[in-house]
């Protein structure tokens, strides 16, 4: 349990180094990413363990890989500025 859960670690604080230099431009601070990897990697490591019971390494590290990456995917920043688009209400002239 104690490998699986470092392992799991390694592989979200992995992903977040990953991602930071990728999308650096859309990503906030550093600290905060590498944060959300390895802690997102940790609540899906333990939350595959507890699902599918012990023995299952390889699974549980893939379903700690997938909450990590779900985990920075929340993160991410639109890439341009955002525009948004205007309604424009038809009232009656002259009510």
């Amino acid at each position: 349990m104690f490998l699986e859960a470092l392992a799991s670690v390694v592989l979200g604080l992995a992903l977040a180094v990953l991602a930071a230099h990728r999308l650096a431009h859309r990503l906030p601070s550093r600290a905060l990413v590498l944060g959300t990897g390895a802690s997102g990697a940790l609540f899906g490591a333990f939350l595959t363990h507890s699902v599918l019971g012990p023995g299952n390494g390889p699974a549980t590290l893939a379903g700690a890989v997938v909450m990590a990456a779900a985990s920075l995917s929340l993160l991410v920043r639109p890439a341009g500025r955002v525009r948004r688009r205007t309604t424009y209400s038809h009232s009656p002239s002259g009510v």
